[in-house]
């Protein structure tokens, strides 16, 4: 007979896989979709080696962003199966939101807004992390991207383009070419692995831990995080499967406009900074919002300051970058709320 907490483990599990299975189809395009564009791996393969890197990149690099996501934010003790699931639940919803106005959302940013709520419900906000580490780092790391993918784009990627033509087509004719895209779309998964997973993979841990009444927490926490990222990470490579070619397709049209060389500078620029922030300061980052101060950027070095920002659907990504984590905040906050005065926390 299975014992009545297995079972009750079951949701937030599932909450998490589902969480985990949208990440892998949203992180694919930023992963492969040169490498695609540029005929040089089937689609057919791509799921299988973007789950296999996400999953190394989690075992490998994932560590210090989990602990944060687990119990830098709120108290780790708080992390019973309902707040779990309360927590997994808001991303989702605040992710869905993003997803049908067709603007590509910070999971991350998600999250942490989400952990958030319960923690300034039952005062346990861990203010010196949030305010002092992550928020700031959100902010910086774009800029950086913005910056050196801008100087790339100007000083490199425009005199060689002048001098050489680095098109799709033109790829198949160049070995070297090759093996740089196919390395950075394998160095983007890893990098996704290194923070994405995490946002699942530590309020999980950490609820496992609590529910199963696991002692030296510090010592079994690490485990525990292995664990459910052996678990949930394989969810990427199916999230993959399912919408990634459909969202490869899709930007593969806008990455033709830049071509593959500059294509293969914003992935590496912000994979480069999520691995970094990821295995230095454990802090949970958006490759979105990377990707897409490196692409802002280029625009600029190519059409002008002014004709890049003057688009509404710039406009737009600021509004919804600001108002989904919030949403995420809002939700979990209100349903902890209800579960507090229904008891069943």
């Amino acid at each position: 007979m299975l014992d009545p907490v297995y079972g009750q483990l079951v949701l937030p599990f599932v909450i998490a896989l589902f969480l985990a299975i949208n990440m892998g189809g949203s992180g694919t395009s930023p992963s492969f979709s040169a490498a695609y564009g540029a005929n040089l791996i089937p689609r057919g393969l791509i799921p299988g080696l973007f789950g296999i890197m996400v999953f190394v990149g989690a075992i490998v690099a994932g560590k210090g962003v989990a602990v944060t996501v687990g119990k830098g934010i709120i108290s780790a003790d708080l992390l019973t199966i309902t707040l779990t699931s309360i927590i997994l639940l808001s991303v989702a919803l605040s992710l869905l939101m993003a997803n049908l106005l067709g603007i590509p959302q910070s999971t991350s940013q998600s999250t942490v807004f989400a952990l958030a709520g319960p923690a300034v419900y039952f005062d346990q906000l861990q203010t010196q992390k949030l305010f002092v580490e992550i928020i700031p780092t959100w902010f910086v790391l774009p800029i950086i991207a913005f910056i050196l993918t801008y100087a790339a784009g100007k000083y490199i990627y425009t005199p060689m383009r002048k001098r050489s033509k680095y098109e799709f087509e033109h790829i198949n004719n160049n070995p070297v070419l090759q093996v740089v895209v196919i390395i950075s779309s394998l160095y983007v998964a890893f990098a996704i692995g290194s923070n994405n997973v995490a946002n699942a993979s530590g309020p999980i841990a950490s609820m496992v831990i609590n529910e199963l009444n696991i002692t030296d927490e510090h010592k079994n926490f690490n485990l525990i995080v292995v664990l459910s990222t052996l678990v949930i990470a394989p969810a990427f490579g199916m999230g993959s499967s399912f919408f990634g070619h459909k969202v490869v397709r899709t930007t593969g049209k806008e990455i033709v406009e830049f071509g593959p060389l500059s294509a293969t500078v914003i992935a590496f620029i912000t994979a480069s900074l999520l691995l970094a922030v990821s295995v230095f300061k454990g802090i949970p980052a958006s490759l979105v919002q990377l990707n897409t101060g490196a692409i802002l950027a280029i625009g600029c070095a190519k059409l002008g300051w002014k004709e890049i920002f003057s688009r509404n659907s710039v406009k737009k990504f600021w509004v919804v970058w600001i108002a989904a984590p919030i949403l995420a905040f809002i939700l979990s906050l209100v349903m902890t709320w209800i579960a507090d005065k229904m008891d069943i926390l």
